[in-house]
């Protein structure tokens, strides 16, 4: 049963500039790389699980505070922003939040300035710690810590100049350790639970517990303060939750979950006890005042008392009239009313200037006190002498007491102020870490990882196929002027031949390539190409002045030789008596496929060492005959130019029906230029997608100025892909 099968074609772009980009053929080399482009986005995909894997986790906590906008007490909200008493705004809560003052003493409380780092392993990082990998048997007394192992470092302490210097500590047995330096010399031995303390250079170290086996090394780094602080200041973010809410969301960063709620609850601590303190700050500075006003006010209290009980003495118990005691009543109590003003004058000056309203209020009331005072003194005047002393005298001390009696009433009030501080802060929620880590993201690294391994495999495909413009269709070559013979198929067999020679020794390769594939499968596809190439050359060669013919191309590793041997081949076994010669002195290994040596050959007979009849070996198969390259001589071009070998072709013509010459590359060497003025046909072949059709035009053109007409062109391992069928099309028969 005969069956014609005929690929799909898509439009055929005959006359194609190298220089064209082709939509279709990029297409098709996407589709022809599809498992490579797969493959490798599969490698950035596993690479990026990897890393987040690896990766060291970043949690986040976070707490929420309250800045009340309130006024001094006893003020209208209102009037104390015209007043100027109203409290920092929230922007001056956020930076006061991340200064020294709040992050430095929550630093310290938390002894952030001490880091403690296990050593870990290159790559793994401390995953082996994260998930608690147990350490196996072959990693005892290695540095490395693994899950489970920590030890706790109650205190450290070192000299200034090596803060910010790390040192090493290592395990030892029987609950000890040792301290290295960084060139691994030991400092000191210290013991669990005992200060060790070291003089050169001085480091007072105390750990209190150690949970790794003997070998283990942690690394231990005293932080400078400027270090610590900015440590926790990078970590630290504080937002502002609503529009002039006054609450405040503070935002803490870290490696830790415990290191970063405990950072976070000191820092929401120290900033409600400074917001406190703040607040007291004037009553405190009142009550310094105060204490220091009271001993000269008492003094002057028993200085006043003690000068009245002598003048009455003096005076044999003086005693006041009823008018006197009036006026008397009256100075001590605008005495009392201008003390108290002065009281209020001394708070109102540390805030405002004279000109302020309530400051101008105050200092109208006290002149016009002052001015009631001076109309008492005047009537005062007008008393005897006797009762105007003991009325200046009395009126001294009961001002005087009275001031006492206000300062101490003062002080009291002060006291109970300082104690009833609570700030104008609170804390809505304290620090809360979430379970989940912020960083890394997962998912999103394994998307970008697999985005940017498919789109760089998409690019490294479609770099090398706009790189690589190899002939991809015979009509390529037929733009070069020349016809094309044989469009020879890429044999699966074959292939499989050359893997396997690649995984073997030259011994195992003779073996695998002992009989040609025309032998060894005729039925193949590449084979029946080469039967075509056989009918083609037949009409080819009717007005050639002999029956040679020359195979050669612009590059190696294109396939000549396999041409050339099987291509032979078919014409013996269609009764031909053909001769097929190595002619590639250099790098020939045609005998490799007849399972024999390269002596004897070739350079041998134009040498003059060796009979043309001794050179001449069978080919297995019937009216086969091949000669090998021969020992590789020094001069390959030199004997070709000789006279020897004229005879030799003139002589093997005479002899063979067909001889095929297998030569090196043209673009090489220039031995194909000598062998083709010799021979009647000569013929270019080039590989499917490695020669360009620049290099086979340069070929041509070598060839043409040596006077060589090449009759036309071999495409060889013709391969059925996407990109080809997209472009050029591609057909494809088989008789079964």
């Amino acid at each position: 049963m005969s069956q014609e099968q005929q690929v799909p074609v898509a439009t055929r772009n005959v006359a194609q500039n190298d220089e064209t980009v082709d939509l279709g053929r990029l297409f098709g080399m996407l589709l022809d790389h599809k498992w490579k482009i797969l493959f490798a986005t599969f490698l950035f995909t596993l690479a990026g699980l990897i890393y987040a894997l690896l990766v060291t986790p970043v949690y986040q906590g976070d707490a929420l505070v309250q800045v009340e906008k309130t006024a001094s007490a006893g003020k209208n909200p209102d009037l104390a922003v015209l007043l100027g008493e109203e409290e920092p705004a929230t922007a001056a809560q956020i930076e006061i939040l991340g200064s020294r003052l709040i992050l430095g003493q929550a630093a310290y409380q938390m002894d952030l300035d001490t880091v403690v780092s296990p050593v870990t392993p290159p790559l793994l990082g401390d995953a082996l710690i994260r998930y608690d990998i147990p350490r196996p048997g072959f990693a005892e007394g290695r540095p490395e810590i693994w899950g489970g192992e920590n030890i706790r470092v109650e205190s450290l302490s070192v000299d200034p100049e090596i803060v910010g210097q790390p040192f090493t500590l290592e395990v030892i047995p029987e609950g000890r350790y040792q301290v290295l330096d960084s060139e691994g010399n030991v400092m000191g031995t210290g013991q669990v639970g005992k200060v060790l303390e070291i003089d050169n250079p001085w480091i007072e170290l105390s750990v209190s517990d150690i949970q790794a086996p003997p070998g283990a090394q942690f690394t231990i780094l005293k932080r400078s303060r400027q270090n610590t602080i900015g440590n926790l200041k990078s970590r630290f973010v504080v937002v502002q939750k609503g529009v002039d809410t006054g609450v405040l969301q503070l935002i803490l960063t870290g490696t830790k979950p415990d290191e970063v709620q405990t950072s976070l609850n000191a820092i929401t601590q120290v900033y409600l006890a400074q917001n406190i303190a703040r607040q007291a700050a004037e009553a405190e500075k009142s009550l310094e005042f105060l204490e220091k006003q009271m001993p000269n006010v008492r003094q002057q209290l028993l200085d006043a008392e003690n000068r009245l009980n002598e003048y009455r003495a003096e005076q044999d118990s003086v005693d006041l009239t009823l008018e006197t005691q009036n006026m008397l009543t009256g100075m001590v109590d605008i005495e009392g009313r201008l003390n108290e003003l002065q009281l209020q004058e001394s708070e109102l000056s540390r805030r405002f200037t004279p000109n302020h309203p309530v400051y101008a209020a105050l200092l109208e009331k006290k002149a016009q006190l002052k001015r009631e005072q001076a109309n008492l003194d005047e009537r005062t005047s007008n008393l005897p002498e006797t009762q105007q002393q003991i009325l200046r005298m009395t009126r001294d001390v009961e001002v005087t007491q009275q001031i006492y009696v206000q300062l101490l009433n003062r002080m009291q009030e002060l006291n109970i102020a300082k104690a009833g501080t609570v700030g104008n802060v609170r804390i809505i929620d304290s620090a809360l870490v979430a379970p989940s880590p912020i960083e890394p993201k997962t998912i999103l690294i394994v998307v970008l990882a697999t985005i940017i391994g498919a789109i760089l495999a998409v690019a490294v495909v479609l770099i090398r196929g706009l790189l690589n413009r190899g002939v991809e269709s015979p009509e390529q070559l037929e733009d070069l002027g020349l016809p094309v013979y044989a469009t020879v198929p890429l044999s699966a067999d074959q292939e499989k031949l050359i893997k396997r020679i690649k995984h073997r020794g030259d011994q195992a390769s003779k073996q695998v390539i002992g009989g040609m594939l025309a032998k060894v499968n005729p039925t193949d596809t590449s084979i029946e190409a080469l039967r075509g190439l056989r009918t083609s050359l037949h009409f080819a060669m009717l007005d050639a002045h002999n029956n040679c013919i020359m195979i050669t191309g612009p590059s190696p590793g294109i396939g000549k030789s396999f041409v050339s041997i099987n291509l032979a081949a078919v014409c013996a076994q269609a009764g031909q008596k053909v001769l097929v010669i190595d002619a590639d002195m250099r790098k020939g290994n045609m005998h490799m496929a007849f399972n024999d040596h390269s002596e004897a050959g070739l350079s041998e007979v134009l040498s003059g060492k060796l009979d043309l009849q001794h050179a001449v070996r069978n080919g297995g198969i019937p009216d086969l005959y091949y000669i090998s390259r021969g020992i590789a001589p020094p001069n390959p071009s030199e004997l070709l130019m000789q006279r020897n070998f004229t005879q030799l072709i003139a002589r093997v013509s005479q002899e063979y029906d067909l001889v095929i010459i297998d030569t090196p590359p043209i673009l090489a060497v220039t031995d194909a230029a000598i062998i083709g003025k010799l021979v009647g046909t000569s013929l270019m072949m080039a590989r499917y997608q490695l020669n360009p059709p620049r290099e086979v035009r340069i070929a041509l053109r070598r060839l043409e100025t040596a006077g060589v007409n090449v009759k036309g062109c071999i495409l060889n391992a013709m391969e059925r892909k996407a990109s080809t069928s997209y472009s050029y099309g591609y057909y494809n028969y088989s008789y079964e």
